[in-house]
Parts: C-alpha cells; sequence; structure tokens
C-alpha cells in the first residue's frame, strides 16, 4: 500500500488532476496556497506548506472531508493540549495503526479512503471518553472494559 504524493490521475474517478492554485476552492490561498484538484469530480487534496507540491493525503471529496473532520475531532481531542504533544499524537497514530491492522507509516487520516475512515472512526469512538493511559512498558492503551 503506497500514496502518490503528487498525483496526476485521480484516485476516486480517475480524471485528470491539476496541481493549482487552491484559490479555486476557496476564493483565496490558504496555507501553502496550493492543491491537487481534479478537473472531473472536483475531489482536492491540500499540500503542505513547507513542501507546496507535495499532497498531505489522496484526493477527497466531501464524504471523505466530512469522515476525516469526524476523526480527527476525536484523535486530535486526545492529545492536543497535552503536555509531550508529538510524543502523545506519534504514540495515538501508532495505537490506530495496530487497531486497524495496518502499518504504522500509512496511518493517517489524508491517506484513508472512505471505508478506512469510517472503520477509523468506529475504533476512535470507543475510546472517545477514555483517557489515555500507558502500561509500566511505556505503551499506549485505552481501558475499554469499563461502561461506555
Amino acid at each position: 500500500m503506497s500514496v502518490n504524493l503528487y498525483p496526476t490521475v485521480c484516485n476516486l474517478c480517475g480524471g485528470r488532476v491539476e496541481y493549482a492554485s487552491n484559490d479555486r476552492i476557496y476564493g483565496k490561498q490558504y496555507g501553502s496556497g496550493y492543491c491537487y484538484l481534479c478537473t472531473t469530480c472536483g475531489a482536492y487534496v491540500g499540500t503542505h506548506k513547507p513542501w507546496p507540491r507535495k499532497a498531505m493525503g489522496i484526493l477527497a471529496d466531501e464524504p471523505m472531508r466530512k469522515a476525516k473532520r469526524n476523526c480527527h475531532e476525536i484523535f486530535d481531542s486526545k492529545w492536543q493540549g497535552q503536555p509531550k504533544v508529538h510524543k502523545k499524537r506519534n504514540d495515538l497514530y501508532c495505537w490506530l495503526a495496530h487497531e486497524l491492522d495496518i502499518p504504522e507509516d500509512m496511518c493517517h487520516f489524508g491517506y484513508f479512503d472512505l471505508a478506512m475512515l469510517q472503520k477509523a472512526y468506529a475504533v476512535l469512538l470507543h475510546i472517545q471518553d477514555k483517557p489515555m493511559q500507558y502500561d509500566n512498558m511505556g505503551r499506549l492503551f485505552f481501558d475499554l472494559t469499563g461502561g461506555d
């Protein structure tokens, strides 16, 4: 499994993808100022500010973007504003990769298609109200034995 971070063909419809100013989507330039945009279905993906030609994942349509927002709402609430945020975020992605049975380097919401986003959301729902905990070996876990 790999993700093309310089797409020319849409992963959703097979249409032609253009590297374009993201003002075509937002009405003004935002972030890096660029995106990859499908000329057929309108799916798009933003690019990284320090690397404006590198896509932040696969092209997404509105259902995928909504699913990503839903996942991030739970996921980000677990690590944002916490001590050692980068460690906690990385640990949480490693934990999620294990739960989804995917390689850690492929565990990023921007890399997920709609089916995987839905699967990730189902996993995240189970930990929504659970605190992040570490065992005596430094491994992240959530106590899922209590009532939901």
